[in-house]
């Protein structure tokens, strides 16, 4: 498998108490040192309404919101396979997000 890239939408699982769900890859390349992990924003259809929720359209999603709230590292083995990307613009959407939610 190759590494999953910044800004690319891979199908995950998020364990055993969790659904597999796509989710775009947020952290930049790892290198020798670093832990192997990915961070990712899961995405889902169950819409709240929260200031943390990211609407993107894309051919490769249902409709629905990415989860800023719910993102986590995750390790390469819960990456199933990659199904696209996000547009520049989208993935500033998400960036933002996570601004206001953490306060950057």
């Amino acid at each position: 498998m190759s590494l999953p890239l910044r800004g690319e939408v891979w199908l995950c699982g998020f364990g055993m108490a969790a659904k597999v769900r796509p989710a775009p890859v947020l952290s930049v390349p790892f290198d020798d040192h670093d832990y192997a992990l990915f961070h990712v924003v899961p995405h889902t259809t169950a819409v709240r309404g929260s200031r943390f929720e990211v609407a993107v359209i894309s051919p490769v999603l249902e409709r629905g919101v990415f989860n800023i709230q719910g993102s986590q590292s995750i390790l390469s083995k819960w990456l199933i396979r990659r199904l696209g990307a996000l547009a520049n613009d989208q993935l500033v959407l998400i960036e933002e997000s996570f601004r206001r939610w953490l306060r950057l």
